[in-house]
């Protein structure tokens, strides 16, 4: 096990046209609109009773529970969106609310450290008697989580006490030891958090604690059969039984596919690789390794949407990437974002943060309309709302974004990954500095106790020119290691004027350049930016002679509003003629793709079902715009893969 140290987190601030509305759409409109939903201010939409739960479990107020049964994890997460907000920008106010919120956290915990409303105020004498579907642990780790992520960014320890009270609590209960229960969750969360709580404290015993929850899932006897046997629950799990829907069916080394609802894989694929990075575990390391080739190479959508199914929001076999049915939740592109972090930590390969680019750009943003007040809880790659209305698919009936959701985990996770973004783009070991991600930053770091900032400005994801100058204190040798995205068919980069041999210099997509740097010493990084037709491997049947269209990072698709109806009469000819165009007053400001493309003719069919092939087509234009922004304004059909034509 490596040994702790605690380390002083490098200071990053994002200045960076794309990224700067977004996370201002986050800290002025999300975090305030969220505030609300928690207290029931909002008007039309299911009331939340998330913060009035607290109150009654605090003694405050008296009432009823109400929510899901995980409901304390909005706030949760409410409170880590606040924390790096407040890491971003100083709000004294907030920063006020935020500590109100705690204390009022302080006051519903237990006497012996124990924190759930959902139990203190409706199940008191029932704790632990449902790990398999009542989310203790999960919202546990939330809190954790937000309890890390604010003493980081304010430095009051306050919830992070709490929060540690809560986390020895847990340790006490849990474990193989005689008299505890040799129990772990049916959401995974808390794995996660314990490891950054440990980061945090350096109290081994999180980490421990984080170990027995993975090392223990999936066990003979399995645990969430002896527990549902001893609460006297005879039916059979609604998910066919299926002990795969928790990622229980085997232990975790021995996993190789994912399986089961989506989000709750990647939290716990996340937590695998944390400790695999601490630990050193080769096992564990290899089941990371072989759980993410099957996820990314067999069963991820080109927007970085995971989890197909409907059915339990979950994984269901390789090459199963149907697009008008995808469910692919915004939490689970969003954990995939955590978990691709974390196996950037265990191995510097570019593919992880390629991923990462991939959601950040398309299937985690795609879940939040451009002001920041509607949100998808489901991100399909195609939509027709008149079939989706007939199949009785009402989440795709009326393409547009909702208000709120009773079951409210999306919208709060989109605010706290936006807000955290800063901790994204670089990463430094010893003397390498690695920039992962191409947004416009100011960075400090320290190396070898020497202070370093680098700044990068750039126009990306719209251009692929990137520069970056970097200032030591003093002369100092030390490696800036730059990734080279995975879409980048040709990458020029230069220092101070003179080409680097990239091709020399390049391992596993990062190009190492170890020099003495001097102040103000730049470097330019070229991505061009061609307009790529992608295909899908074969075995994807619902894309066989199908193209996407990707610049950059971005994922392009074509909506009624620009391109008329029934976009599946619409092909995109081999050799047609592509173009971009940049249009500041078109949501937001974006980059669109146009070209010529061909339209089959129906007017002549009538009421013939079938008849002879014949050319009925016409020449026509289209407009591509990217996928992140669809349904901001009128809606209707929408379509990522669309029909070639050989010609």
């Amino acid at each position: 096990m490596k040994a702790h140290t605690q380390k002083r987190k490098p200071s990053v601030k994002i200045n960076d046209w794309f990224w700067n509305k977004r996370i201002e759409v986050i800290n002025e409109e999300v975090i305030p609109y969220q505030w609300k939903a928690l207290n029931d201010e909002l008007p039309n939409t299911d009331p939340s009773h998330a913060i009035e739960n607290f109150k009654i479990a605090s003694g405050e107020t008296k009432g009823e529970y109400y929510g899901m049964v995980f409901q304390d994890s909005d706030v949760a997460k409410w409170l880590e969106a606040v924390a790096y907000s407040l890491e971003n920008k100083a709000n004294p106010e907030l920063e006020k609310l935020a500590d109100s919120v705690i204390e009022l956290i302080g006051r519903a915990q237990q006497s012996d450290g124990y924190l759930n409303t959902y139990y203190t105020i409706k199940e008191p004498d029932k704790r632990w008697t449902n790990l398999r579907d009542n989310h203790e642990l999960y919202c546990a780790g939330h809190l954790i989580e937000a309890a890390v992520a604010y003493y980081e960014a304010t430095g009051k320890r306050q919830f992070l006490e709490i929060m540690s009270r809560y986390a020895d609590y847990i340790g006490s209960v849990f474990g193989t030891e005689e008299g505890k229960i040799p129990g772990y969750p049916g959401h995974q969360e808390i794995e996660l958090a314990l490891v950054r709580l440990y980061q945090t404290t350096g109290k081994e015993n999180y980490l421990k604690l984080s170990q027995y929850f993975i090392d223990q899932r999936g066990t003979d006897p399995n645990y969430f059969r002896v527990e549902a046997e001893k609460r006297g629950d005879t039916e059979p799990f609604w998910w066919n039984d299926d002990l795969g829907y928790h990622q229980a069916h085997l232990p975790v080394r021995q996993q190789t596919k994912a399986v089961g609802h989506a989000v709750r894989a990647v939290y716990m694929y996340t937590a695998m690789a944390d400790l695999a990075a601490e630990t050193g575990d080769p096992a564990l390391i290899d089941a990371c390794e072989t759980l993410w080739n099957n996820v990314t190479r067999q069963q991820m959508y080109i927007t970085a949407g995971i989890g197909p199914s409907e059915f339990g929001e979950a994984f269901s076999f390789d090459y199963d990437l149907p697009n008008d049915t995808a469910y692919t939740e915004t939490c689970a592109s969003i954990g995939l974002v955590f978990w691709a972090n974390r196996m950037q930590r265990l191995q510097k390969k570019a593919e992880y943060a390629d991923v990462i680019e991939r959601a950040l750009y398309n299937g985690t943003i795609s879940g939040m309309d451009l002001d920041g007040k509607k949100f998808f809880y489901v991100n399909p790659l195609e939509v027709t709302p008149e079939v989706a209305e007939r199949r009785h698919d009402y989440r795709h009936v009326k393409p547009v974004r909702q208000k709120w959701f009773k079951c409210a985990c999306c919208p709060p996770n989109i605010a706290r990954l936006v807000a955290s973004l800063n901790h994204y783009i670089y990463a430094q070991e010893n003397n390498e500095l690695y920039v992962h991600l191409y947004i416009g930053s100011n960075g400090s770091f320290s190396i070898d106790g020497q202070a370093v900032s680098i700044q990068q400005t750039t126009n990306y994801p719209w251009d692929g020119t990137v520069d970056l100058t970097v200032t030591p204190d003093e002369s100092k040798e030390f490696t800036i290691a730059l990734r080279i995205p995975g879409w980048a068919r040709e990458a020029f980069v230069s220092v101070n004027g003179e080409k680097v041999n990239i091709d020399i210099l390049n391992k596993d997509g990062y190009v190492y350049i170890k020099r003495i740097w001097q102040k103000n010493d730049t470097i330019q990084l070229v991505l061009p930016m061609a307009i790529e037709r992608i295909q899908t491997n074969p075995k994807v049947r619902e894309n066989a002679g199908k193209i996407a269209l990707v610049r950059g990072p971005i994922v392009y698709c074509l909506e009624e509003v620009d391109n008329g109806k029934d976009l599946q009469l619409l092909s995109i000819p081999t050799h047609a003629s592509l173009s971009t165009t940049f249009e500041p007053n078109l949501l937001d400001g974006v980059t669109v793709i146009n070209g010529e493309a061909v339209r089959m003719n129906e007017d002549n069919w009538k009421d013939v079902l079938y008849r002879p092939w014949t050319d009925s087509s016409s020449k026509v234009t289209f407009k591509a715009i990217p996928y992140f922004a669809w349904c901001n304004r009128e809606p209707g059909e929408m379509r990522v893969w669309l029909n070639e034509t050989k010609e």
